[in-house]
C-alpha cells in the first residue's frame, strides 16, 4: 500500500487508515484482531482511534492487540481527544486538563508510551484555543505524541490554530467524499496554505458509495440500525442518490467496484494524505483491501466532479 507524507511534515501514513470507531460496539475483539492482521499484511500502517470510540473500548481492544497480533513499531497510531459520552450525551471539553488527562488514559489503554499523531477531536467554543493548543504542544514536547493536529476544524479555525500553535499542526481530519465536498471551499485551501495534510473520514459516504443501499436498506447494515440509521440517512435520497448512481455507472465502465472508484477519487485530491475506512466486518475490510486505488481516467474523474460538485 502506498505510503504518503502528511502535509509538509515528515510523518508518513498509509493511503488507507484502518478506522476503529466500530470496535467494542459493532465489532468484537476477535474480529478486530482479524482486521488488524489483514490490514497490516496488506501493507497498511495507520490505525485511527479516539478516546470517545466505545467510551475507550476501541483503544483498549487495540492495546490488547499491539505486540501480540502486530508489533507496535509496525503501526502508526492516531488518536483523538476532546469528546466523550456520558449518559448517552456527547460532551465536548478541549481544556488543557481534560486533554492531557485523556492522553494519559489513552496511552494506558493502548499500552504504549506515545502516539504517532494526536488530534484535538473538535473545535470547542467554550475553551480558549490557546489552551487547547498548549495541550498539543506539551504532548509533543514531552514525547507522548510525535505529531499533533486537529479534527473537524473549518478553514478559518485551522488557519487560526496553525498561526497560534507553537507545534506544527500536521493534519486536519474531516469528512470528505463524493457525497461531502464542502471542505473543498475553505478547509483544503487552508490546509495547503499552512502545510497540513487532510485525513478523510467517511470516504465511502458513510457506506453509501459502496452501492449496497441502492433500492433498499440491507437488514444488517448501519442504515437499518436504530443507533446508526440517522448517520447514514442523509445520503440515501435525492442528490446523494444520483451521485451514487453516476459512480456505479462509472465503476461498471471501468470494471472496478464502486468503492474502489470512490476511494481512488478521494486519494487523487490535492492535500489528501489518507482516507480512514471503518469496516465493521473482516469481509468488508478485505473487499476494501482488494481495491486497486489506481488513479481514475481523466474523463471519468471529470464526470464525477461535475455530477458531485
Amino acid at each position: 500500500m502506498e505510503q504518503r507524507f502528511v502535509g509538509t511534515s515528515g510523518l508518513r501514513v498509509s493511503a488507507l487508515a484502518l478506522g476503529t470507531m466500530a470496535w467494542g460496539r459493532e465489532t468484537d475483539a476477535e474480529t478486530a484482531s482479524e482486521q488488524l492482521r489483514a490490514f497490516v499484511d496488506a501493507g497498511g500502517t495507520t490505525v485511527d482511534t479516539a478516546m470517545s470510540y466505545g467510551e475507550g473500548r476501541s483503544e483498549a481492544i487495540l492495546g490488547e492487540l499491539l505486540g501480540d497480533v502486530v508489533p507496535r513499531s509496525d503501526v502508526v497510531l492516531v488518536s483523538k481527544a476532546g469528546v466523550s459520552h456520558r449518559g448517552g450525551r456527547q460532551m465536548v471539553d478541549t481544556s488543557r486538563r481534560a486533554m492531557l488527562a485523556s492522553l494519559d488514559a489513552t496511552l494506558a489503554r493502548l499500552g504504549t508510551d506515545h502516539l504517532d499523531l494526536w488530534l484535538a477531536h473538535v473545535w470547542d467554543e467554550n475553551v480558549p484555543l490557546e489552551e487547547t493548543l498548549s495541550a498539543l504542544d506539551l504532548a509533543v514536547s514531552t514525547g507522548r505524541a510525535r505529531y499533533a493536529g486537529v479534527s473537524n476544524y473549518t478553514g478559518w479555525q485551522l488557519a487560526r490554530a496553525a498561526t497560534l500553535s507553537e507545534t506544527a499542526l500536521v493534519a486536519n481530519q474531516v469528512e470528505y467524499s463524493l457525497l461531502a465536498r464542502g471542505v473543498e471551499d475553505e478547509v483544503m485551501p487552508a490546509a495547503e496554505h499552512v502545510g497540513s495534510g487532510v485525513l478523510c473520514w467517511a470516504p465511502l459516504g458513510r457506506g453509501v458509495l459502496t452501492g449496497k443501499y441502492r433500492g433498499q436498506i440491507p437488514a444488517d447494515s448501519r442504515g437499518a440500525s436504530e443507533t446508526m440509521g440517522s448517520y447514514v440517512e442523509p445520503y440515501l435520497k435525492g442528490r446523494p442518490s444520483r451521485i451514487t448512481e453516476a459512480l456505479v455507472t462509472a465503476a461498471k465502465g471501468l470494471g472496478r467496484p464502486p468503492l474502489d472508484v470512490a476511494l481512488s477519487w478521494v486519494l487523487d485530491q490535492q492535500t489528501v494524505a489518507g482516507a480512514v475506512v471503518g469496516p465493521r466486518t473482516t469481509e468488508q475490510l478485505e473487499e476494501i483491501l482488494q481495491s486497486s486505488l489506481d488513479p481514475l481516467p481523466e474523463q471519468i474523474a471529470t464526470v464525477l466532479n461535475e455530477v458531485s460538485g
